[in-house]
């Protein structure tokens, strides 16, 4: 049976997964949701890499999932443990030498974000909004959870350094998008894959916070990911 070690993105919340730990709960699986280090000014990538190794410890045949910000560290967790499959979740995509602040512009985000959301019909704003962009799909309710528990910190610590991988990992590797998704518009999202991976990514339902909004479809997919090692 896999462990799906499941990766956040900015302000580095295990939180963030907890639906779709549920949901795998109750088919019988493992979903084991890593806290980052992203409030501390001191935590950069390799820090991450720590933590999400501390928390596999001798576990086996894993699925690491990661989700946007995620997509950073995960490949580098692949150098440090024996990962069976590396799933991107409308995750960030680096390039050897990238640091994160460099990845928005390297890959024309803004300029893909504002094209979705005029031919969307959107008012047409650089300014980030979450209710807007991150949480327009998700249960009110869990909405309400997050405004309660507060915006997570992120330092700008890990975004200032630069990648540290000379190429993607030898590892199985698949790519998710939501094709809901304000933040990294599928257009975008597919763009950079093939780019940079040559992979055509998997669409689901859902906007950037998938797993909070659609966490059985998510999970169907990873599971059917897992099944698919065992074929």
């Amino acid at each position: 049976m896999y462990t799906y070690v499941l990766i956040p993105g900015a302000g580095g919340e295990a939180w963030y997964w907890h639906r779709v730990i549920d949901e795998l709960g109750r088919r019988g699986r493992l979903g084991l949701g890593v806290d980052l280090p992203a409030a501390d000014d001191a935590a950069g990538l390799s820090e991450y890499v720590e933590a999400v190794v501390e928390a596999i410890g001798d576990r086996r045949s894993l699925v690491l999932v990661a989700q946007s910000l995620g997509g950073f560290t995960a490949p580098i967790v692949c150098e440090h443990v024996p990962v069976d499959l590396l799933v991107l979740v409308n995750a960030m995509i680096p390039a050897p030498g990238e640091s994160g602040s460099e990845w928005w512009t390297n890959t024309r985000h803004e300029q893909a974000r504002k094209e979705q959301a005029v031919g969307a019909g959107r008012p047409l704003t650089s300014e980030f909004d979450a209710v807007t962009d991150f949480f327009h799909d998700v249960p009110h309710d869990v909405v309400d959870e997050a405004m309660r528990r507060g915006e997570p910190a992120q330092s700008g610590t890990p975004m200032a350094e630069p990648w540290p991988l000379a190429a993607w990992p030898d590892i199985a590797t698949r790519v998710l998008t939501a094709r809901d998704d304000r933040f990294f518009p599928v257009e975008f999202q597919r763009r950079i894959a093939r780019q940079r991976l040559g992979i055509t990514p998997d669409e689901v339902p859902g906007g950037h916070l998938v797993a909070l909004s659609q966490p059985k479809v998510l999970t169907d997919r990873l599971e059917a990911y897992a099944a698919d090692l065992v074929r």
